[in-house]
């Protein structure tokens, strides 16, 4: 937390723009991430209850309000609030055109299978910086959080196995996280072996059967919350959970919840927790 806290006060004593923010709204969770990276919090953004629990770092401020769910917001009360401008992502393309009826839409694309997440992630940051007078903010943040990393990586214990990054769906299945993943992206600047080498859906993670992380005998399991409610209790008395080859000689280690599609902020605590459950720091 005290990490965000400085990239936040970082973005907030650069000079500022003569030209006031515009007041934005999204439906998108690492858009508003982005936003309050650089000192300009969204006026609202969708579904903060889930963004709780699914993002909990950063905190979005009191001020921001929630339209409601991502896929459906509440336009009436969008129409009350009168942003400037909605950004949305390509998945939300449905919405824009009702939305645009309310403010101008702009989408700011992240994922492309085909690109490499860090380039793409990077290049976002700096158009969002753009469309809120900031540039000079966006550069700075991210040329802070690649210093962080890299002093972050010389801290990495050599000893460290491939990684298995995965979130429970159920006490059968859960995602595991590979190439184009913003996980797999930092595992790759902290010089970490990612286990997983098999297919993956757009968004970077394949959803599997736990039966199928039984070959992956070396691996060190690292499991990121939110875990499903039941779910521990239902893997205690699991005997295909318990006899899995890779948890004899690694008990698995767990991280806080982290957005896994997220931006600047989720890519530093990712890093951060990481790390700090790696070296033991964070037990």
């Amino acid at each position: 937390m005290k990490q965000i806290a400085r990239l936040w006060l970082l973005a907030a004593l650069l000079p500022l723009s003569t030209v006031a923010a515009p007041r934005i709204a999204t439906v998108d969770w690492t858009i508003g991430e982005t936003l309050l990276a650089l000192g300009t919090p969204p006026l609202a953004m969708g579904d903060l209850v889930s963004y709780r629990s699914w993002v909990e770092q950063p905190v979005m401020p009191s001020s921001v309000v929630d339209i409601g769910l991502r896929a459906q917001p509440n336009r009436e009360l969008l129409a009350e609030l009168a942003p400037d401008l909605i950004l949305i992502s390509p998945l939300a393309a449905p919405l824009e055109p009702t939305l645009s009826r309310i403010a101008p839409v702009r989408s700011i694309p992240i994922y492309d299978p085909q690109g490499d997440y860090w380039a793409q992630l990077r290049q976002a940051t700096l158009t969002i910086a753009t469309l809120v007078g900031r540039r000079p903010q966006g550069e700075a943040l991210l040329a802070e959080l690649e210093q962080h990393l890299t002093t972050l990586a010389g801290r990495v214990p050599a000893t460290t196995p491939p990684l298995l990054l995965v979130q429970f769906i159920d006490e059968r299945h859960v995602r595991v996280f590979g190439q184009h993943s913003l996980y797999q992206s930092l595992l790759g600047k902290l010089g970490l072996r990612n286990a997983w080498q098999g297919e993956v859906n757009y968004w970077g993670f394949a959803a599997i059967g736990i039966d199928q992380l039984a070959p992956l005998r070396e691996a060190q399991l690292v499991v990121i919350e939110p875990v499903p409610l039941g779910v521990k209790e239902r893997l205690a008395a699991s005997a295909l959970w318990q006899t899995l080859p890779l948890l004899r000689d690694h008990a698995p280690l767990h991280l806080p919840p982290v957005w896994s599609f997220g931006g600047v902020l989720s890519a530093r605590r990712f890093a951060d927790q990481l790390l700090l459950t790696l070296t033991g720091e964070g037990a």
